[in-house]
């Protein structure tokens, strides 16, 4: 936090003064969660990541840069004795949760808004469940044959205004003879390989993922500033998708002794997916029906998922107007979200709103987001308003959790801390005390090793600062 040195080395007295007791506040919750936050050894930036998952069959197909591994559920499964029932994530993503349940014979629910997610979710479902030996030849024959150099005809190659220009010319028109070629196979088929195609979008585009935006390689020919990026190699259409599909076809190949392709597997649990935003579905939920939740909410750090995945949301048909919609209903975590009527969507989540009107730490650095606000030290003014609607909407969401998991059941969140205008904010400390006040005993806040730090202009301003990244566990009572 900040400390009474930052007063004399340029921070403004009022500044100061309310940083200073912003580092007050923020002690003294340290100081109730002492004995809760523990560092972790086994907890690794891989395993909270995608990393762990990029050497896993499957759940390496495509690159979702928000998920936690496989193998993190596992260990928290294992070390808590999650072993049967129904497990919920609210943010489901790519469905890494509810796969690696699934395969622990968990049944699992998932919640997912953007249609990425979904599509993932749904085709590794398709391929459980309703491919056939036939549909596998046909993946085979498409990798061996280059089936969609054979055709003519192309299939216009859906954009939005924020992908326009995304892929060279000759990338662009293979994309959309293989678009076309697809529409000759049956719907399964189509579905998997429209789904290889989401895969590689990426490595053959002039962009790359950067949180809050795409970024583009100078030889898209758009503006680049100061300093020019290059993501590197760009890789050439038929390559990628080869390369894609072979992945896919290796990680599916059954054995020689088995007979069915997909040999069913009584342990294995269900997967449900709702279709849409869990401020909307998890009121029509039922109470107490969970043994777990396992989940990832997005961060309070400004990532705008419906722009770094702009380039499949926009394949997938989403338009103009429905990127915009998306852009609202999602948690609040970027500065374009505007507030959420939160009474109006459940009148049940006052509670949660008066629980986080009186959290007192998280009132004062709202104060001091938007005093900075007023004196025109932020880089944008969007900030204070993103921060208040993830609190006060994240309130909602545990209150929801709390009710919906049965008495005895944990919950598992990987989140990290933030900080804005030098202020370091404790997401993981003002969470817990909102889930002790919906009915959870705060049993761990597990810390990576490694804390991370702030941005570099973060770093610039105010100096370094460590900030942590946990799981919190939390049980209910």
């Amino acid at each position: 936090m900040i400390s009474l040195s930052n007063i004399s080395s340029g921070v403004p007295e009022v500044e100061g003064n309310a940083l200073e007791e912003i580092d007050s506040l923020d002690r003294q919750l340290s100081d109730r969660f002492k004995s809760k936050i523990v560092i972790q050894p086994s907890l690794t930036r891989v395993l909270v990541s995608f990393q762990a998952n990029k050497t896993r069959p499957v759940y390496r197909w495509y690159k979702y840069k928000e998920a936690f591994s496989a193998s993190l559920v596992e260990l928290l499964c294992q070390k808590y004795q999650v072993t049967k029932g129904k497990t919920l994530d609210p943010f489901a993503g790519s469905g890494t949760a509810l796969f690696a349940a699934r395969d622990l014979g968990i049944n699992a629910d998932g919640i997912e808004l953007l249609a990425i997610g979904q599509r993932i979710i749904n085709t590794k479902q398709l391929l459980d469940t309703e491919f056939i030996p036939d549909d596998f030849q046909r993946l085979k024959d498409w990798s061996r044959l280059k089936l969609w150099r054979q055709f003519e005809g192309k299939t216009s190659l859906p954009e939005l205004r924020i992908t326009r220009g995304a892929y060279s010319q000759e990338t662009k028109a293979k994309i959309e003879q293989y678009l076309e070629t697809c529409l000759r196979e049956n719907a399964r088929v189509q579905m998997v390989l429209s789904f290889a195609l989401l895969c590689v979008l990426e490595s053959v585009s002039y962009t790359r993922k950067d949180g809050q935006y795409l970024r583009w390689d100078h030889r898209s020919g758009r503006g680049q500033g100061k300093k020019p990026f290059n993501k590197g190699e760009i890789l050439p259409f038929d390559i990628a998708i080869t390369n894609k599909l072979n992945e896919i076809i290796n990680d599916l190949e059954p054995s020689k002794q088995q007979i069915e392709l997909f040999p069913s597997k009584k342990s294995l649990g269900q997967i449900n997916l709702f279709r849409g935003s869990c401020l909307e579905i998890m009121p029509c939920l039922p109470d107490a029906t969970y043994d777990a939740i396992v989940t990832s909410p997005p961060y309070c750090n400004r990532y705008d998922y419906t722009r770094t995945y702009a380039l499949e949301l926009a394949l997938l048909g989403i338009s103009e107007k429905e990127l915009i919609e998306l852009r609202q209903e999602m948690l609040s975590c970027t500065v374009e979200n505007r507030p959420k009527d939160l009474v109006t969507i459940n009148s049940g989540w006052k509670k949660a709103l008066r629980i986080a009107d009186s959290q007192i730490l998280l009132q004062a650095i709202l104060k001091y987001l938007d005093d900075q606000k007023s004196q025109g030290a932020l880089n944008n003014n969007g900030i204070p308003r993103m921060v208040r609607g993830y609190f006060y909407e994240m309130a909602c969401v545990i209150q929801e959790c709390s009710r919906v998991l049965k008495p005895g059941a944990f919950l598992f969140m990987v989140n990290d801390n933030v900080r804005y205008a030098g202020a370091s904010i404790s997401v993981d400390m003002i969470l817990s005390d909102f889930a002790e006040q919906v009915g959870f005993a705060v049993e761990s806040i597990l810390v990576l090793p490694s804390d991370k730090g702030n941005s570099s202009q973060q770093m610039g301003h105010h100096g370094r600062d460590p900030l942590r990244k946990c799981v919190y566990v939390w049980k209910k009572q």
